[in-house]
């Protein structure tokens, strides 16, 4: 049984049935928060110890999250597997250590004389099977450390390229410095390196300021529940109870 937008009024017959057989939920992640806070919130609401995300976002990230719990853990492969859809917001004209907002922009570069000719030229250039290199601050590990861990203590490494797959970067809107684009792609694509990319072909560089993951495989955000949301109908019910 999935837990979603349809079946969150009759959250205690999911969590008994996810405590027997296992369950999935759907969750729209807020931002701010970690892919492991949503894990750990949701292993105290629901008291089902075997709990597990199939696939991270970063803490500024928004958008679906996929939690399995109990016995359907052993599905998460499947829904990592999944291929991924994100809206994501990309400022050209500087750089940043992390690819995101999270730290101070660097540097800086003109990008008035950009065409929109030539951001639809830049982004064609990663659909496909492409050589992608991680950001220097993300969770791949490095001799069991995670890449995130040496970056902040200002170890930076020459990372190797890895094969991902990009189906489609489509242009929805253009706001200089802003570009914001719809992006179907195959697990372990990062959009902070995309915008990255896309930047450095267009001689200016560029950055991600706003990312959120609006399906994985068949299933969509629109779909999925806030923690808040949860954390309310436990809340209403245990009232309930009080009273």
């Amino acid at each position: 049984m999935f837990l979603d937008r349809t079946t969150l009024h009759d959250f205690d017959t999911w969590k008994s049935e996810a405590a027997i057989s296992g369950g999935v939920a759907l969750i729209d992640k807020d931002t701010d928060w970690t892919s492991f806070d949503v894990v750990a919130k949701m292993r105290s609401l629901t008291r089902i110890k075997k709990t597990g995300h199939a696939g991270t976002l970063d803490p500024l990230a928004t958008g679906l999250l996929i939690l399995c719990f109990g016995k359907m853990t052993k599905s998460i492969n499947t829904f990592q597997d999944a291929p991924k859809q994100y809206e994501a917001i990309i400022k050209l004209g500087a750089t940043t250590k992390t690819d995101d907002s999270e730290t101070p922009e660097e540097n800086i570069l003109p990008f008035e004389h950009i065409t929109d000719s030539e951001i639809a030229s830049a982004c064609s250039k990663f659909t496909g099977e492409i050589d992608q290199i991680p950001p220097m601050f993300s969770a791949i590990k490095k001799d069991g450390q995670p890449l995130y861990k040496l970056a902040r203590k200002g170890i930076e490494l020459d990372l190797p390229p890895r094969r991902v797959t990009i189906y489609s970067v489509t242009i929805t809107k253009i706001e200089l410095p802003y570009i914001h684009i719809t992006v179907d792609c195959a697990k372990g694509t990062y959009i902070r390196s995309l915008a990255r990319d896309i930047g450095a072909v267009l001689g200016c560089g560029g950055y991600l300021t706003a990312l959120r993951r609006t399906a994985i495989g068949e299933f969509r955000v629109e779909n999925a529940v806030r923690v808040a949301e949860v954390m309310e109908m436990v809340g209403n019910k245990t009232n309930n109870i009080l009273l």
